[in-house]
């Protein structure tokens, strides 16, 4: 499987939109602050949101396009299936 996730700043002020092939283990990562850059920089650790792939050009896409959107069309996004923005766990 791949993942598509969105993670936020304590406050939901910033966003960080990735892709990867293990969740739990990048959530992890992220979390410690094991990964140099922006999620780092800004202390970008709170995952609100995924999405599943079963293939890696399909989750690169939906990546890229995330990416792409607007700041309000992703928060819609993001509070259709966690509108309260709770840290989501495994």
């Amino acid at each position: 499987m791949y993942y598509v996730y969105i993670l936020t700043t304590k406050n939901n002020k910033m966003l960080y939109i990735g892709v990867t092939n293990d969740l739990q283990r990048r959530f992890y990562e992220h979390k410690n602050k094991m990964l140099d850059g922006f999620s780092k920089k800004y202390n970008i650790n709170k995952l609100v949101y995924y999405e599943e792939f079963h293939d890696i050009n399909e989750a690169i896409a939906r990546e890229k396009q995330l990416k792409g959107w607007k700041r309000f069309k992703k928060n819609v996004l993001v509070e259709t299936d966690n509108p309260s923005w709770a840290e989501l766990s495994f």
